[in-house]
């Protein structure tokens, strides 16, 4: 059965039908501890998850590690989890890519439903059927392709979010707008972040999460496996994945959004240099990440650490690291090399503007 995404209107109903959907003889959820605290008591109550089993891992990115696995596979044995039982992911992308890995593993795989409660992982993580955790110092390294069952999406949950969480999210939005269309593209870029009203924002991303949604569901039911088009949605990531690393290896980690904002920096740069990306376009698009994800302080000294974290992206082949560019708006360019002269140059422009 293909992943089902459901843009939530009434979230115990539409939970109650995806958990009878799903063969289950226990059903276990999964928080980390932020989520635990504002997300579970939204849910808790609901019938459908009577009787459901708690498992709680620590927060944030530093924990999407194979000790937080072995706690959750640990968690399931000794509360009598089988193959027939069913793991719901609440949380942001590390909680549903760890609980999407431990689910395909325990006992060579239990059903597994995501709801995401972040933005980033509404529009990016819990969509797709990646799963994994960090290891040896690398993002993602360790994982598999297997897709949830359901993903549910309640913006209500993103009322619990600040406004940098929120605007992490928004990174991987205004990739999906380059990757699809003008239009798109320009609503993005024109959002206005100013307001300090939470929900008021958050209603207005709303049916900006469902287009994102839309195009990244399109691009992964064509490629599940990432052999050809599904590499557009990494635009922006083989720079940022490798700024995440350094960040987390120097001591001053990144959100993964803002991580990307500076890669989309640096690709459409190359972009531009190579396949012929417009100026103008780049220009509007590198100031509005300026002006709202500010800057990750690094020096030239730093390049070569960056370009050999660029080195073990899984997209490579033989060493040579792999790009996905653009030619425009929505005109997608995959297996692009650039030498590392030319990746220099594009960190010089990131630092420089």
């Amino acid at each position: 059965m293909k992943q089902r995404v459901i843009i939530s209107q009434n979230i115990e109903e539409e939970l109650a039908m995806a958990i009878a959907e799903c063969e289950h003889d226990k059903i276990f959820v999964l928080t980390d501890e932020n989520t635990a605290k504002c997300c579970w008591p939204v849910i808790q109550s609901f019938l459908c998850l009577k009787g459901a089993k708690l498992i709680t891992i620590p927060a944030s990115d530093t924990h999407k590690d194979i000790d937080s696995m072995a706690q959750v596979w640990t968690a399931l044995g000794q509360g009598g989890a089988t193959r027939h039982s069913l793991l719901i992911n609440l949380g942001g992308g590390m909680v549903t890519d760890l609980g999407g890995f431990a689910a395909s593993t325990f006992k060579r795989g239990i059903n597994f439903i995501n709801i995401p409660t972040t933005l980033l992982a509404m529009v990016d993580a819990s969509v797709g059927g990646k799963t994994g955790i960090n290891f040896n110092g690398l993002k993602n390294e360790i994982g598999v392709f297997n897709e949830s069952k359901y993903v549910i999406l309640d913006t209500c949950f993103l009322n619990t979010l600040d406004h940098e969480n929120l605007l992490s999210g928004y990174a991987e939005m205004l990739k999906h707008s380059l990757i699809a269309n003008e239009k798109m593209w320009a609503e993005h870029v024109r959002f206005d972040w100013h307001s300090s009203n939470l929900s008021l924002l958050t209603s207005q991303l709303s049916p900006l999460v469902k287009m994102s949604v839309e195009v990244k569901e399109r691009i992964v039911t064509e490629d599940p496996l990432e052999k050809g088009i599904r590499k557009a949605l990494n635009v922006g990531h083989t720079v940022g994945h490798a700024f995440e690393s350094f960040a987390m290896k120097t001591g001053r980690p990144i959100l993964h959004g803002y991580a990307v904002a500076y890669g989309i920096i640096c690709e459409l740069y190359l972009s531009v240099t190579k396949t012929g990306f417009p100026v103008d376009q780049m220009r509007q698009t590198v100031s509005f990440i300026r002006e709202h994800y500010g800057t990750f302080d690094i020096t030239c000294d730093d390049y070569d650490q960056l370009i050999e974290l660029m080195t073990h992206d899984k997209k490579n082949t033989s060493g040579i690291i792999n790009f996905t560019l653009l030619g425009g708006i929505g005109d997608i360019r995959i297996n692009q090399t650039a030498t590392a002269e030319e990746i220099k140059e594009a960190l010089d422009f990131y630092r420089e503007g």
